[in-house]
């Protein structure tokens, strides 16, 4: 056969759909679980990243400063220190979720959480890790991968510093994760000091309204097919299989009864509510703090770290920056992730009404270049840059960034110079 070309059209992909069928639609099965699956380049542009800081001239801040030191301010005074869902916590930063892969679940995750105790900062665990890894109560001879990283997170963490917050997905609902929890005498410490939170997850900004998304054998797939969904779209033997999770479903309605019963069940535990990056996602975040919650995530298409597939990872779901401004002035703790790994990012972000910001694939990765100390190096760095640059807009707290701080070259931080103003939020679902 004459093989043809097409020049300007993505004949090698087209190709590889035509030999290898769905397992084209998923990243390669072959690197599950030793590599991080976020977006990548192809990722829709996010306007965060087009913002340039901008320092005034006159700083009435900078003199209060002045006048309450009695000496010129430095960037050493900027105050860090947060309340980040209800927690106390010495930066506006996070460990965010990582989940039941083979990153999430291991040690590096556990290395991840006893660094974040001794920076003093909150830990979030993602779903799905009952459901996969099981769960034994502590004193049990094999401890369970969710208990081990909260062990390591209480062995480091400061007096009243810090908190763990565990994600509820549509399965570990059905493995009444929450319940475990708050009945197992390991968490008493942190219930007894404020320090547990528990997040409804909605979605996740790798793959907007779809659930959950695993690799398996084709050994864990039969153990597992009775319980989950499980497809053989991966590879042609069958040897890697998909484990699919529902997303759930959701409306305002459904969101407070959620939110009422979590308070209701838990009454010790903080509420947390995790959205993906959906065109109403204003509406949604509103909705939960009317309702209660201590926070209120948002995941722009840049976070996740799990597996999705690649039109997901790379077409789907609002940047980050868009879902800041959608939001406006927040009603309550707004927490962002996606594509943090840095102190420029984290102020522009923090600027657009942001309490604190995720670290999700920089953590992993820190913490797979120093298992001991990566983690606190990189968030030291960030640190650094943040108390910089704050110092240089004229202010020492966190709180009192603002849009103000941001300019734009192309006059708005995603659509242009005729879209709404930043800090008024659009109508629930409205289109630019």
């Amino acid at each position: 056969m004459t093989a043809l070309s097409t020049p300007g059209f993505p004949e090698r992909e087209i190709r590889a759909r035509a030999r290898n069928g769905t397992a084209e639609v998923f990243p390669d099965s072959r690197t599950y679980g030793t590599r991080l699956y976020g977006p990548g380049a192809g990722t829709a542009a996010d306007g965060l990243d087009r913002a340039r800081i901008v320092p005034p001239v006159f700083m009435p801040q900078r003199l209060e400063k002045l006048i309450d030191l009695a000496r010129e301010p430095e960037f050493t005074d900027v105050d860090l220190g947060a309340r980040v869902g209800g927690f106390t916590a010495r930066l506006p930063l996070y460990l965010s979720a990582f989940g039941s892969t083979r990153a999430g679940s291991g040690d590096l995750a556990v290395h991840a959480g006893r660094q974040a105790a001794r920076l003093g900062i909150p830990m979030v665990i993602g779903e799905n890790m009952i459901p996969v890894h099981g769960y034994r109560r502590a004193g049990d001879a094999t401890r369970s991968a969710l208990l081990a990283r909260v062990e390591a997170y209480l062995d480091a963490a400061p007096d009243g510093i810090g908190g763990v917050v565990v994600q509820q997905s549509t399965e570990d609902a059905d493995s009444e994760v929450w319940n475990l929890l708050y009945s197992d005498p390991a968490f008493r410490p942190l219930l007894e000091t404020g320090r547990l939170a528990f997040e409804l997850k909605t979605g996740q900004g790798a793959k907007p309204g779809l659930g959950g998304m695993t690799v398996v054998d084709r050994a864990e797939a039969e153990q597992l097919a009775r319980r989950f969904t499980v497809r053989e779209v991966l590879d042609p033997d069958g040897e890697r299989q998909l484990r699919c999770a529902t997303p759930g479903t959701f409306t305002d309605e459904i969101l407070r009864q959620q939110l009422r019963f979590m308070r209701n069940n838990f009454p010790k535990a903080r509420t947390w509510v995790k959205f993906h990056p959906g065109r109403d996602v204003a509406h949604a975040a509103r909705t939960a703090w009317a309702a209660g919650a201590d926070a209120v995530t948002v995941d722009g298409a840049e976070g996740g770290t799990g597996w999705a597939p690649g039109v997901f990872l790379d077409h789907v779901g609002l940047p980050l920056g868009e879902c800041l401004r959608r939001i406006g002035r927040p009603d309550g703790c707004l927490l962002a992730t996606g594509g943090m790994w840095e102190g420029g990012r984290a102020v522009r972000a923090l600027a657009l009404g942001a309490t604190a910001v995720g670290l999700g694939r920089a953590a992993l990765v820190a913490v797979d270049e120093d298992p001991e100390h990566g983690l606190e190096h990189l968030v030291d760095s960030i640190a650094l840059e943040l108390q910089l640059l704050i110092s240089a807009l004229g202010k020492y707290e966190v709180a009192a960034l603002g849009p103000e701080d941001l300019w734009w070259p192309d006059g708005h931080p995603s659509y242009g110079a005729d879209a709404p103003l930043l800090g008024v939020a659009d109508p629930a679902g409205a289109a630019p």
